[in-house]
């Protein structure tokens, strides 16, 4: 798939006829004016045998249950509802569901505000509904049941989307108002998606909705409908393969307890595995150790995976902080909004076509005068402390360790300095660029940023600030009465040794973009207490190295077995950890990812094996 798979997502346009929101576009309503919570029961929970299958599920199972048209979250949250009532207490759910045209936030309260007895799931919803950005987006409703959004067309969205599913929601707008969805396309990929003893169910009883399912491999009978209609569908498919799917949670060693090691701890003890932690030097003490970082990203227009993994990590960072309620305070920093000042045409046109074409809605990036844009929800915050925060979960145990080498296997083993071995279902290197000095690892393509952070005294004026801006380089409020101003930026230098040259260089940017910042701390006259050097880890192509860890062979997309990467965050790791936690997590543990295929493709480690072969064969895009 390209990047023209994506493209702005336009929010949906309701119409409310008497409580019901009514979709001008299809001329159709969301749900039945006559019960729609009834209808929805009937339909999509008794017709797919919902009930019984959530109660024979044992403890540690999954249940995934695709819709075909999210709407008002109606079926989504009604299966919640059911699942929490129904099923063991240590199985999970996750719905996956599509929708073309989201309903936007205010239109969302308005529709949930029907259904009192939903409220605890659809706060949980409303909390996290996220912008309308295309592309997969994870959402939290409960510890065991997981949403992932869908946004954009179907018959392009399902494709990229590769877990086995349980159950089917046929819903969307009636065939005569949408045929544009009730199409082979879509038949096909919801068989392929299915595993034997699949159900699905659809309020539809039209004819070629029928033949269409039919001839994709599913077995179809018309069932009494809802209400005053005289039929609906109900089908079951039995061809296809399944996925063995585990119903124990794995034990993992994560390697590293910076930003990208207590994120992928955390987001595996979530789903119910015991995770060991070793870092030679504990938490958070290289690169993830600065006083401040900065929550942000880079607005564009471009869709490419590059850019979409910019946006979607912001947006699934800003609903990880949130979930966690961090910042606790304003002694860890705060989520108000950071400030992009342009630095030149080029970035101001960058930017500005990025929320004029609605890449970038508003709920995410603003116009703020002539000079200047808004990341919503941005802002700044103590890594370590963030990480410390993640780390501090019953299924989570750090010690003091230094890892000299790793073996796939089942198990698989890492080597400690001191010779001894410790073994687990699966091995997670967040060692940023030290993963090269393990053996077989110096091919990895990694390179090494130095960057010196000057910590400067804050004033009486500087003390009124309130949002992190980013220019040329960053400006932090004041954290223990202190400004972090950098961060210098060289590829050609290793010393980590802080130079007085280097603190020049931060302020002499500060006063070149933000002239007035810069007099009020203090102009000529700033005082410098201390300065931090780090070295930011990045790949060859600014990408981060997200999942299993490829081995060189003839077979460029063979992985050794039960060996993980998450590193090369950048500059950017406070924003693109979490969700690179959830996609390792995802795949350790075999639940549906948080990323499309084409984000799962531009992440995934092999991605240089398989581009040096192609390369070294002639082969051209």
């Amino acid at each position: 798939m390209t990047s023209s798979t994506f493209s702005p997502i336009q929010p949906a346009s309701v119409d409310w006829q008497d409580n019901t929101p009514v979709a001008t576009a299809y001329d159709d309503p969301y749900f039945s004016r006559q019960d729609g919570m009834a209808e929805s029961r009937y339909v999509f929970l008794e017709g797919n045998r919902l009930p019984d299958r959530f109660a024979a599920l044992s403890p540690g199972d999954l249940f995934v249950v695709g819709e075909t048209g999210f709407g008002t979250g109606l079926n989504c949250l009604l299966a919640a509802q059911l699942f929490l009532q129904t099923a063991p207490s240590q199985a999970h759910l996750h719905l996956v569901s599509v929708e073309k045209h989201p309903l936007t936030l205010d239109d969302m309260h308005t529709a949930l505000a029907h259904w009192p007895e939903l409220s605890p799931l659809s706060r949980a919803l409303l909390a996290e509904y996220p912008p309308a950005t295309p592309g997969q987006h994870r959402l939290k409703l409960h510890p065991n049941i997981s949403l992932t959004l869908l946004y954009g067309e179907a018959e392009r969205c399902w494709p990229l989307f590769r877990h086995p599913v349980d159950a089917w929601f046929l819903d969307g707008f009636a065939p005569a108002c949408n045929p544009d969805m009730w199409q082979p396309a879509l038949f096909a990929q919801m068989a392929r998606l299915s595993q034997p003893g699949s159900t699905l169910a659809t309020f539809t009883a039209a004819g070629f909705v029928r033949r269409g399912l039919q001839e994709a491999g599913f077995e179809m009978k018309k069932h009494k409908g809802f209400g005053h209609k005289r039929h609906m569908l109900i089908g079951e498919i039995h061809h296809a393969t399944p996925d063995p799917t585990p119903t124990s949670a794995p034990s993992v060693i994560v390697v590293g307890a910076g930003l990208a090691g207590a994120t992928t701890a955390h987001a595996l003890a979530e789903r119910g595995c015991k995770v060991t932690v070793l870092d030679a030097d504990g938490i958070a003490q290289h690169a993830s150790g600065n006083l401040a970082g900065v929550v942000y990203s880079t607005p564009s227009a471009h869709l490419t995976p590059q850019n979409r993994f910019y946006q979607q990590s912001y947006s699934h960072a800003l609903r990880w902080l949130a979930r966690q309620a961090f910042p606790r305070d304003e002694t860890d920093g705060q989520l108000n909004g950071v400030l992009q000042h342009y630095v030149d045409d080029k970035q101001r046109e960058k930017l500005t076509q990025a929320m004029e074409t609605g890449a970038w809605p508003s709920a995410l990036l603003i116009a703020k005068g002539q000079h200047t844009a808004e990341l919503v929800g941005g802002g700044y915050l103590r890594p370590a402390r963030w990480c410390q925060h993640l780390l501090n979960h019953d299924n989570i145990r750090i010690e003091q360790a230094r890892v000299i080498a790793v073996h796939e296997g089942k198990p698989a083993t890492a080597t400690l300095d001191n010779g001894e071995d410790r073994q687990a279902d699966a091995i997670v290197l967040c060692t940023a660029a030290n993963t090269a000095t393990l053996p077989g690892l110096q091919w990895l393509p990694l390179k090494l940023i130095r960057g010196q952070v000057s910590y400067c005294q804050a004033t009486d004026a500087s003390r009124l600030w309130q949002q992190a801006q980013c220019h040329g380089g960053y400006l932090t409020p004041a954290l223990d009465d202190l400004h972090c101003v950098g961060a210098t930026f060289d590829l050609h230098n290793d010393s980590p040794v802080a130079s007085e040259q280097d603190d020049q260089a931060n302020l002499a940017q500060l006063q070149r973009y933000l002239p007035q910042r810069w007099l009020e701390l203090g102009g000529e006259h700033i005082h410098i207490v201390d300065r931090r050097v780090a070295f930011r880890c990045q790949s060859i192509d600014f990408l981060p190295l997200c999942g299993p860890l490829p081995v060189a062979t003839d077979n460029p997309h063979r992985s050794a077995t039960g060996l993980y990467l998450n590193l090369a965050h950048g500059s950017r790791g406070i924003t693109g950890t979490p969700l690179c936690a959830d996609l390792i997590a995802d795949l350790i543990c075999n639940h549906p990812l948080p990323v499309d295929q084409q984000l799962v493709d531009a992440l995934a480690p092999d991605r240089f094996i398989v581009r040096k072969r192609k390369k070294q064969s002639g082969w051209t895009p």
